[in-house]
């Protein structure tokens, strides 16, 4: 009776974690579970002496694993890429482009515009970064405030100093968050590292993930923080 109620209990705790996962990925999820399953099962099997029912058992549903499995691989696959595809947000501006990692938090870019076009920003120097960010503030806000972002998360408070130095003025922190221009349906999606048709769970969920990351309370960015929520904003409406 004991063990009933444990095999019940999990039961129910399985079925609730399976329902609070996005559609995408519940496949996987369920093939985890499955293992899972399948090893206590051999190993209460082989502890009371009763393994071989396992092979009986096996024998029995080999017909009906033989068409359902290659199916399950396959969602648990699909679910899996769509996913890895939601593990980073793109954020772009008139003169920059920046990648935010979802797992580790790190930012990439790359410069579209201007004399330093093409370069990738991890290939910059520091006083490559101060003139770059000079052009910025001359030629777009967006892009200033995006690169002071970068220069927050990589280098901490420390590019300022050298930016005071040059005559710079302060920057993210000195910003209400506004962003200018309204979004499209594709940068939206971008931001928040979603696939078109996206559910509105997957749009809360992926927002609460961002937000965890580059909310201003925790250190984060302002002009990040107001892109993000922009970006749920319109794909919610």
């Amino acid at each position: 009776m004991p063990l009933t109620l444990l095999v019940i209990l999990l039961s129910i705790v399985a079925w609730i974690w399976l329902r609070s996962l996005p559609p995408s990925q519940r496949n996987p999820a369920i093939l985890k579970l499955a293992l899972i399953v399948g090893i206590a099962i051999v190993v209460v099997l082989a502890v009371t002496g009763r393994l071989h029912f396992l092979f009986v058992l096996l024998a029995f549903l080999y017909p009906l694993l033989r068409r359902v499995l290659p199916s399950l691989l396959k969602g648990g696959m699909a679910g899996a890429a769509k996913a890895r595809s939601g593990n980073q947000s793109h954020v772009s501006s008139d003169i920059l482009e920046m990648t935010l990692d979802h797992d580790s938090g790190t930012m990439s870019g790359k410069i579209l515009k201007g004399p330093m076009a093409g370069r990738e920003l991890a290939d910059l120097g520091e006083s490559e970064f101060i003139e770059l960010l000079r052009y910025c503030r001359a030629q777009d806000e967006d892009s200033a405030r995006l690169l002071e972002t970068y220069l927050d998360r990589r280098f901490g408070d420390s590019w300022r100093a050298d930016d005071e130095a040059d005559g710079g003025q302060s920057g993210d922190s000195g910003h209400s968050g506004n962003t200018s221009g309204p979004l499209t349906e594709s940068e939206a999606l971008d931001i928040l590292g979603l696939e078109p048709g996206a559910s509105r769970e997957e749009i809360i969920q992926a927002h609460r993930r961002m937000m965890q990351k580059v909310h201003p309370d925790h250190g984060g960015s302002n002009y990040l923080a107001a892109r993000i929520n922009e970006a749920k904003e319109y794909l919610l409406s």
